[in-house]
């Protein structure tokens, strides 16, 4: 199981937001190279990137900052946020992101997803976000009628890399992980899923362990309170194997 640790920007600086909320943020750091060097210097292998103003806008909002932390990370990146289109998908992917990540492009375009696929094998992730299991997307601000479940079945025949399955009620809460909605979601598809939201504690993260259905989680604000030392996080999970 690999740790993801995350950044979020907002107006280009490092924050974290409860149950995706952008009134309800804290800023941690103006210097995002810097936190994604020491989430490399730690061990992570892979880092998650989300525009959240490109999220609330549908178009990139952070653009030139991403385009640095590509360059200056020391891993390897996975990016969601405001990517509607193939021009976008194209535009990260040959800045040195590895994999962009589709919510509201999979939820309202799924002939977007299928070319992207084809396109791009294996570098396209899709993001679902999940209000009481249902799906919500543009930065979490439109509920829909479409169950987590549903939308990971639409993609599972593609060349999609992984599922990143959030539980908002638990984003940013550190009340521990909706296991049984992602484990829900794994068994449902054959496709990669990672967890996100929720996570505070290294027994959050044993809590996991038992499902190799899950094959990631994502953790921000408690890298970021202290709550959770990376390495130690990354050292369990890779004791799964």
């Amino acid at each position: 199981m690999q740790i993801i640790p995350a950044i979020d920007l907002k107006g280009g600086k490092v924050v974290r937001l409860e149950q995706g909320r952008m009134d309800r943020d804290k800023t941690y750091s103006d210097d995002p190279g810097a936190v994604a060097r020491g989430f490399a210097a730690a061990g992570a292998e892979l880092i998650h990137v989300v525009d959240l103003d490109g999220a609330v806008l549908g178009r990139p909002a952070n653009r030139a900052v991403i385009h640095d932390l590509a360059r200056a990370a020391g891993a390897p990146i996975e990016l969601g946020g405001g990517i509607r289109d193939l021009d976008t998908i194209a535009d990260y992917l040959e800045h040195g992101i590895r994999r962009v990540i589709l919510g509201t492009a999979a939820h309202r375009d799924p002939a977007l997803v299928e070319q992207a696929c084809a396109r791009f094998p294996g570098r396209i992730v899709i993001g679902i976000d999940a209000r009481e299991g249902k799906v919500a997307i543009r930065g979490w601000n439109e509920d829909t009628a479409m169950t987590a479940v549903e939308l990971a079945r639409r993609y599972q025949r593609l060349a999609v890399a992984a599922i990143v399955y959030t539980d908002i009620a638990r984003d940013g809460m550190r009340t521990g992980p909706n296991v049984e909605a992602t484990v829900a979601i794994a068994r449902a598809v054959k496709l990669p899923v990672i967890a996100s939201g929720g996570i505070k504690t290294i027994e959050h993260l044993r809590a996991l362990l038992p499902f190799p259905e899950i094959v990631g989680v994502i953790t921000g604000r408690a890298l970021y309170e202290g709550d959770l030392n990376l390495a130690e996080a990354i050292a369990l999970a890779r004791s799964r194997a």
